[in-house]
């Protein structure tokens, strides 16, 4: 089970998949110099502001209100996707992300994840990649899990693989 009012729900989700946390990111919504921007990291990293805020080519960084967060997404706090925003938003992915071949991110309601390899993610997703934790995660060593398909979705604790496109459609 999984409580998505947890203060680590990424944690949560990771244990919950089995899978491990550095393979399941949470997306975040941030302000760059007061404009929305998206971040998607690992689930066991913090974002680090200083880095963020220079990927984004701006000065300072600091973590959205979570009321704004939802008023600008269209989801609540805790199943945010970078995919499928009301307002589309520049986003920033951990280049993290690029040392796996499959990563979880949110699918846009709490306890949904989409399963994907990090190259659907950016052709599916206008983004940029840079090192935006708060620890260096791209050349930490970390073993890579996986399943053969091209996408799968998980709702906490149950995986249903689908063979689909690579690149997820209608977002």
């Amino acid at each position: 089970d999984y409580d998505p009012d947890a203060p680590r729900v990424g944690l949560q989700a990771a244990e919950a998949l089995g899978w491990a946390p550095e393979q399941v990111f949470k997306t975040l919504m941030t302000l760059v110099d007061a404009k929305p921007v998206c971040v998607v990291v690992p689930s066991d990293c913090e974002v680090s502001m200083k880095k963020l805020a220079a990927a984004a080519g701006g000065k300072s960084a600091q973590m959205m209100k979570p009321a704004d967060a939802e008023r600008l997404t269209g989801y609540r706090v805790g199943g945010v996707s970078p995919f499928g925003q009301k307002r589309p938003v520049p986003t920033v992915i951990d280049q993290a992300a690029l040392g796996h071949a499959k990563v979880f991110v949110n699918g846009g309601q709490r306890g949904l994840q989409v399963r994907l390899a990090p190259s659907d993610l950016l052709a599916a997703l206008p983004a940029k990649v840079a090192i935006t934790a708060a620890l260096d995660t791209a050349t930490a060593h970390r073993p890579s899990r996986g399943l053969t398909s091209s996408v799968a979705v998980a709702i906490w604790g149950v995986a249903v693989l689908m063979v689909a496109a690579p690149v997820l459609c209608g977002v």
